[in-house]
Formats: C-alpha cells, sequence, structure tokens
C-alpha cells in the first residue's frame, strides 16, 4: 500500500492553507462519507441513485447549480432518497481564476437553487480572500481521496485502487456524477463499495454538527 499520492491525497500543506475546511471525519469509527460532484445530470445521476439504493447507502451529492437549475426533477430525487446535496458553484468556476465578487455571485446563484449550507470549490481551489469570506457562510467539504474517475487515461480498476489503497476511517471520497467520468464510474464505483463493505466499513453523511457550524 502506498503511503502518499498528493494526486490521490489532499498535500499537508494544502489542507493547513484552509484549516477550517472539512478533509476527513472523525477516525473513531470505521466509516466513509461517499460524495459526488457536478451533476445531476439524466446520463449518469440516476443510475447512481439507483446503486445507491440497492447498497443502501447515503451519499452527499456537490451540484453544479446550472444543472439543477437544467433538472430540478432529478434534484428533487436526490432529496426524495435521502442524500445530502452541495453547492459546487453555479458554472463550476475555479476560485483562483475568478474575481472574488464574481466568484461570491456566483456561489450566491447556485445556493438559490441548491440551499445548502455544505460547499465544495470545484478543484478545492480558492485565494485565501475567498476561502476567509465563505468559510464564515458555509461549511466547506474538501476531501481524504479523489478516485480521479474523471481520467479518461485510466482504467476502472485503476480507480478502484486509487481508493482502496488509500482509504481509512474517516475518508471523504469522490467520485463524479458527470459524462466525462461516466465510464469508469459505473465500473468502478459498485466494486468500490462490495470492497470497503468487505473490509467492515460502514458509509456516513456529513455529520449535522458541521452543517449546523455553517449554519
Amino acid at each position: 500500500m502506498l503511503r502518499f499520492d498528493p494526486r490521490i491525497q489532499p498535500p499537508v500543506l494544502l489542507t493547513r492553507y484552509f484549516p477550517k475546511a472539512l478533509w476527513r471525519l472523525s477516525g473513531k469509527q470505521k466509516q466513509v462519507a461517499l460524495t459526488f460532484d457536478d451533476g445531476p445530470i439524466p446520463e449518469v445521476t440516476p443510475w447512481v441513485l439507483d446503486l445507491l439504493d440497492k447498497e443502501q447507502i447515503k451519499a452527499c451529492f456537490f451540484c453544479v447549480g446550472e444543472n439543477v437549475k437544467r433538472h430540478p426533477e432529478l434534484f428533487q430525487q436526490l432529496r426524495d432518497r435521502g442524500h445530502q446535496v452541495g453547492n459546487h458553484t453555479f458554472n463550476h468556476l475555479q476560485g483562483l481564476r475568478t474575481p472574488d465578487e464574481e466568484y461570491f455571485n456566483n456561489v450566491e446563484l447556485a445556493g438559490k437553487f441548491i440551499q445548502s449550507r455544505l460547499l465544495r470549490p470545484p478543484h478545492g481551489l480558492l485565494k485565501k480572500s475567498q476561502y476567509k469570506a465563505l468559510s464564515s457562510q458555509y461549511q466547506l467539504v474538501m476531501w481524504d481521496i479523489i478516485s480521479r474517475d474523471y481520467r479518461s487515461d485510466l482504467t476502472p480498476e485503476k480507480v478502484v485502487n486509487n481508493v482502496m489503497n488509500f482509504v481509512r476511517s474517516g475518508s471523504i471520497i469522490i467520485f463524479h456524477d458527470s459524462l466525462k467520468a461516466q465510464k469508469n464510474l459505473k465500473e468502478a464505483l459498485p466494486v468500490v463499495i462490495k470492497n470497503l463493505k468487505q473490509k467492515g466499513y460502514t458509509f456516513t453523511l456529513i455529520p449535522e454538527e458541521y452543517q449546523k457550524a455553517a449554519s
């Protein structure tokens, strides 16, 4: 098992740069949080929902506001099936490339459709000024493991290994309900869930105290 891979795990310096962000849950219990970025879209999200229902797992979906606006009935399905939702900006903007006011307005616009105090900045990248302002209004939720399912040069087997080689108690794991990730996701996610269950992991949502802290 590899000890550290910055392509999959967040560098320590990055976690220290955003100390109020949630990078990992408490490791006291053998549990993980499954999260999905970039949806909802009709080509992928319903498949994810059906799999999660079959496996009796609840997850957190960080939604792009523009997709929620286009597919409100699909977004409602996320809520109706008991999953958490979070803000992933309206247009999937990267903070480092966007002026502060434009970025804040984009997050606020997404919030009108998503209505969540959980926020994951696309790519996990923010200016310090953006981090300070947003962390006072939202609980920023980052990650402990990125599956890299969106990489067309990776096989589904490699995506599975990206998760299973680094998973630990409290891991927040990122997959993507997106067209780019679709091929790897549909092969890798069922295997990852099966392997995690075999290793004794349970699945949890982002705990309530984090949501309340951001209210």
